[in-house]
């Protein structure tokens, strides 16, 4: 009984398509750290800072109605905090962008648009971010030193994104999960105070862009009670800055 030559057609399908899945894996697995076990695996990229310090961060800006809001009531606490916004807003709300940084907060980057950025695109993620790097810089008068990923998904283009912009990515160790419908101030507030601890950052949003329509009424409301809570601890409350977490790319 003769044997054929060569593979069969599945195993050539099947090799021809082993390069393109190892290309797929290597651009998604660094996403994993989206997740809280593994991100506690890997403390500078969850933002551990200064033990008796807490990171304010917020994402999804600016926003001309409610981000003034959060301006305000922070000016009230007496806290800045770091905000990490949208180049396609940074470019629509060029005032809101100055206010903000003339109240003394700092002006990180969450990418130019809130897109998932499921298939690989390295050289498109590398512009996106060096644009919207480059319209805070302009805008501020300074270059912002950090980059969170929309939804917190790191792939690899888009570490190689953030090195190319010297931008160091930062996630969060605990959120408000205030981009929900049924958000509440008091929900707000204890999500947060669940995974809260000296050294830790926060993650809230300033507006309800990519959220339940009105949603960032729920965590303005829990913002003093969460300062309070902080304070109460002893823990001061600020942002990325002043948080003793090196600014340069992982």
């Amino acid at each position: 009984m003769g044997t054929s030559r060569g593979h069969s057609p599945a195993r050539r399908t099947a090799a021809a398509l082993a390069p393109a899945a190892a290309v797929a894996a290597a651009h998604i697995l660094p996403a994993a750290t989206w997740l809280p076990a593994v991100r506690r695996r890997f403390p500078r990229l969850a933002g551990e800072g200064h033990p008796g310090h807490v990171a304010l961060t917020f994402d999804d800006g600016p926003d001309p109605e409610s981000t003034p809001r959060f301006l305000d009531a922070l000016e009230v606490l007496g806290v800045r905090a770091t905000f990490f916004v949208l180049g396609d807003s940074v470019v629509r709300h060029p005032s809101v962008v100055r206010e903000t940084a003339r109240r003394g907060h700092e002006l990180a980057v969450h990418g130019w648009s809130h897109d998932r950025p499921w298939l690989p695109g390295p050289a498109e993620d590398a512009r996106a971010l060096l644009r919207a790097a480059g319209a805070v810089r302009e805008l501020t008068g300074r270059a912002p030193r950090w980059y969170r990923p929309p939804y917190g998904i790191l792939t690899s283009g888009r570490w190689a994104a953030a090195r190319t912009a010297g931008l160091r990515p930062v996630l969060w160790t605990t959120w408000g999960r205030d981009w929900t419908a049924d958000a509440t101030p008091a929900s707000v507030r204890s999500a947060v105070a669940a995974g809260l601890r000296g050294g830790g950052t926060v993650l809230l949003h300033d507006t309800d862009r990519m959220s339940a329509p009105g949603c960032w009424r729920a965590a303005l409301g829990a913002l003093p009670g969460i300062v309070r809570t902080c304070h109460g601890a002893g823990l001061s409350v600020g942002p990325l800055a002043d948080h003793g977490v090196r600014g340069r790319p992982a």
